[in-house]
């Protein structure tokens, strides 16, 4: 049986729900059932058995549904395949090394017990919303950071690690 994997996601500027729709394409692709879903929006992760979490970073931190999702479901989650990840750094750094994750998701990831953790590049273009993003904008910083590539490989090594297990 093939796993149901949920693809549950916080962002601020839309960037991180397309790094969250590419990893269920992605999953898809390689025979993984996969839903990409605001993670605000969650009410239950039972009809999943496993579940990718992830989190725009705003100024260092994950955003609060990322955090919330995380603890509303902790008892749910508890033995199932969870994997993290954090979309921002508005550079090449996600692409040319791996960056450790921020505090705030190391404590999720301890919490539930994720296999893995990775920080992926951002996007900031124009229009964006925040204080913070506009002021980035403002000092010429913004663009599109994110390696497609990167993310679908990531998405594809844990489609094999489920497709090796079946549904737990």
């Amino acid at each position: 049986m093939t796993a149901n994997v949920l693809v549950a996601y916080a962002t601020k500027n839309q960037s991180t729900a397309a790094i969250a729709r590419t990893i269920a394409e992605t999953l898809d692709e390689q025979g993984v059932p996969a839903v990409a879903r605001p993670a605000g929006e969650v009410l239950d992760v039972g009809d999943y058995d496993a579940v990718v979490l992830g989190s725009a970073l705003y100024a260092g931190r994950w955003l609060r549904p990322a955090r919330g999702f995380a603890r509303r479901h902790q008892r749910a989650l508890t033995g199932r395949p969870v994997w993290l990840f954090s979309s921002g750094p508005l550079d090449a750094s996600a692409h040319e090394r791996d960056i450790p994750a921020v505090r705030g998701a190391v404590r999720v990831a301890e919490r539930l017990g994720a296999r893995g953790h990775v920080t992926f590049g951002g996007r900031l273009d124009e229009g964006a919303t925040g204080r913070i993003a506009r002021m980035l904008l403002r000092q010429g910083r913004g663009g599109d950071f994110r390696d497609e590539e990167q993310i679908r490989s990531w998405a594809r090594d844990i489609a094999k690690e489920l497709n090796l297990e079946g549904a737990p």
